[in-house]
């Protein structure tokens, strides 16, 4: 099946405010047989969204409708598309017990889900990785240097892998190397392959996907898949299944780069 694994709606802050009619017309158009709307979740109780405009992720009490439409559309588009329920959980250092508690209430409703890193914790404060360069600068004096914020982020992530998340944790790791949004900026030489085959070892044990996410080609500072060809040729290695990610967060880039992708993985 041509599967779009990760896709944003007007549910998202931060995104725009396309109708779910019009992602789905541009996957049919794009020739996709399934699309996964998998929309920031909630951030756990008691957790502050560090970004200024607090934009991050869906409020709580907009789950219920985001599933409700999304189960209507289901049986709308049944003979045209196949539509998955999901959800982008982000993995936050210290707060595992309440994103259990929030995928408990909620998973049985869910078809899909990525479990992503954009927070990480420094100096006992949070900051959104992606959020700008400046966030990111803030993060290389925190850390002491741009490899420590490599070696937080993937360390972060390896812990995502290995937590304890309950019985509805997402199967699939989003956008790897997310870390890498701002190269072009802040240039780091080493490869951290030690810390990704760590990753990869312990997302083989546990049948994980890997969400190879086109998002990082249409940001100035990037301009390459998440993660690049090299570190998809390693998950390869290793067995792990590769689903395409759009990260759209507007319709019109629902399917966009599909041929980057396949190039990527072949």
């Amino acid at each position: 099946m041509k599967i779009d694994g990760h896709v944003h709606t007007l549910f998202c802050p931060h995104g725009s405010n396309d109708d779910f009619i019009l992602y789905i017309e541009q996957a049919i158009k794009n020739g996709f047989q399934s699309i996964s709307f998998t929309e920031h979740a909630p951030l756990p109780e008691g957790f502050i969204d560090p970004t200024p405009e607090k934009d991050s992720a869906m409020p709580l009490e907009k789950l219920d409708d985001y599933i409700h439409q999304l189960k209507e559309l289901k049986r709308e588009f049944k003979n045209d598309i196949e539509i998955k329920i999901g959800l982008e959980v982000d993995f936050i250092t210290g707060y595992e017990k309440e994103t259990e508690k929030l995928l408990n209430d909620y998973g049985p409703e869910l078809d899909d889900g990525i479990l992503s890193v954009h927070f990480l914790k420094a100096l006992d404060k949070y900051y959104c990785l992606d959020f700008d360069a400046e966030t990111f600068d803030r993060l290389i004096h925190l850390t002491g240097g741009v490899t420590n914020v490599y070696q937080l982020y993937f360390h972060t992530v390896w812990q995502a892998v290995v937590s304890d998340l309950g019985l509805y944790k997402p199967k699939r790791l989003g956008h790897l190397t997310l870390v890498r949004k701002f190269q072009k900026l802040f240039p780091e030489n080493n490869s951290h392959f030690y810390w990704i085959e760590k990753i990869f070892h312990e997302m083989a044990k546990r049948d994980m996907e890997l969400d190879v996410n086109v998002a990082g080609l249409r940001k100035e500072y990037c301009g390459e898949i998440y993660p690049p060809e090299n570190i998809i040729q390693m998950a390869t290695q290793q067995k792990i299944p590769l689903v395409y990610g759009s990260d759209a967060h507007s319709a019109k880039d629902v399917g966009a780069n599909y041929d980057d992708f396949l190039k990527a993985i072949l």
